[in-house]
């Protein structure tokens, strides 16, 4: 597998993506919904299509898991995992928290991550056992040493009143216990400020492939722990993440034990 060649095809991907979500941005004529709260534009349809069309001009045989398209089968041990905008709902309201989200997986193992986001500008990469970056300069995450002089984000998941119970009662102990909480609206970007340091930790819930694919790589890379709630070894098809600068991860997990029985 020509590595360098995936980067640059990931990288013209991600930038192909961001002038669509540009050219849309604060311009949408049509807003869809795909279920009570999750939203879908023509935004994440164009940008979806130019992100394939550039990652298959140059692997046609690869597969590819996007969000709006779902799976394209292919050679299944090259297969690209896409989010053509990460933030939908912010986008809808000109909210400019948003990002095209692209990630490698190479033999089961996530190998390369590109998060943009085009209204800044920055462009978070990871390349397995090489590091990560933000605009070409190396990241890592902060060295924050206890919750309570911690800034934290999460994410509230599209099937929230399902669960509010446990979501509601993480984020009480979580705002009682920490500096302080945020919430973005972005998880590929929630874990990439994980990465660079402006968050000390990260955790939610009911989330898809696509959202944490390259996020968590670039998290990783950049020094962080990422794990489920119970300290178990995150993968893309689990519906917990708990991403951390390590030096906080087990006070987290103390805080994220919730019992129906409560």
């Amino acid at each position: 597998m020509d590595i360098e060649n995936a980067k640059h095809i990931g990288m013209a991907s991600a930038y192909e993506g961001a002038k669509i979500l540009r050219k849309y941005f604060g311009k949408l004529t049509g807003v869809k919904k795909k279920g009570a709260i999750d939203l879908v534009t023509e935004a994440d349809l164009e940008s979806e299509k130019a992100i394939i069309r550039t990652i298959h001009s140059a692997f046609p045989e690869h597969s590819i898991l996007a969000e709006e398209s779902g799976l394209n089968q292919g050679n299944a041990e090259k297969q690209w995992i896409i989010d053509p905008l990460d933030g939908t709902t912010n986008f809808a309201h000109n909210l400019g928290i948003f990002a095209v989200s692209i990630a490698f997986s190479y033999m089961d193992e996530m190998t390369l991550a590109f998060v943009l986001n085009p209204v800044s500008g920055e462009l978070f990469t990871a390349e397995k056992g090489k590091g990560a970056k933000l605009n070409g300069f190396p990241i890592s995450v902060s060295k924050t040493q206890k919750v309570s002089e911690s800034l934290l984000v999460t994410g509230f998941p599209y099937n929230h009143p399902e669960i509010i119970d446990a979501i509601m009662f993480r984020f009480s102990r979580f705002t009682k216990a920490a500096q302080g909480i945020r919430r973005l609206g972005s998880a590929a970007l929630d874990l990439c400020y994980v990465a660079c340091g402006r968050f000390d930790g990260f955790w939610e819930q009911n989330l898809h492939p696509w959202d944490t694919a390259a996020g968590s790589l670039i998290a990783q890379e950049a020094g962080a722990r990422v794990t489920d709630f119970s300290e178990n070894p995150y993968d893309i098809s689990q519906k917990e993440i708990l991403a951390t600068n390590n030096k906080i991860h087990q006070e987290m997990t103390g805080l994220l034990v919730y019992k129906e029985t409560q």
